[in-house]
């Protein structure tokens, strides 16, 4: 093996946990498939710009929810609150109906879950495929800003809390 092939695998090797030290929020990002939503969690959101209000995130091109996200016209993002860790485990999960039981209503054609924190509509702007990943663009059609801490992922665990601004 060359030594630029060592030096990436020891980077391959570290990045995952390099990474699990990086504090970040969570949203679950919803969408729709013909006339069932799907949803998954992000822990990589952030705001991208304020004029026009938009917003960056990623996703995994083998997720159920690439195709959906990444060809419809819009979508959902949903901040959670530190007392939403269940909702989060549940759209980390693959498979199943990460709905079913959940209080949610269409909002035109997004799914929008009730009792989150803060809500974005967002229109698709752009996508850009990279590695195994693509970063997803949207522009913010509508904003729902309620009461809440956020729910924090860190350390590989989403129970970390912070207070939010009062």
């Amino acid at each position: 093996m060359t030594a630029r092939v060592l030096a990436e695998q020891a980077v391959a090797s570290v990045f995952p946990d390099a990474m699990a030290r990086l504090a970040a929020g969570l949203a679950v990002v919803t969408t729709r498939d013909a006339e069932a939503p799907r949803g998954l969690l992000v822990s990589s959101l952030c705001s991208y710009s304020v004029a026009p209000p938009s917003v960056l995130l990623t996703i995994d091109r083998g997720s159920r929810s690439y195709r959906p996200l990444t060809e419809g016209a819009e979508f959902g993002v949903h901040l959670l609150a530190d007392t939403q860790a269940a909702v989060a485990e549940r759209f980390a999960r693959r498979g199943a109906d990460k709905f079913a039981g959940l209080a949610w209503e269409w909002d035109g054609g997004v799914p929008r879950l009730r009792g989150v924190p803060v809500y974005l509509r967002c229109a698709l702007a752009r996508v850009f495929a990279h590695g195994d990943h693509a970063v997803v663009i949207g522009e913010v059609a509508a904003a729902r800003v309620g009461r809440g801490d956020p729910l924090v992922y860190f350390g590989r665990r989403y129970d970390w809390r912070l207070r939010g601004p009062a």
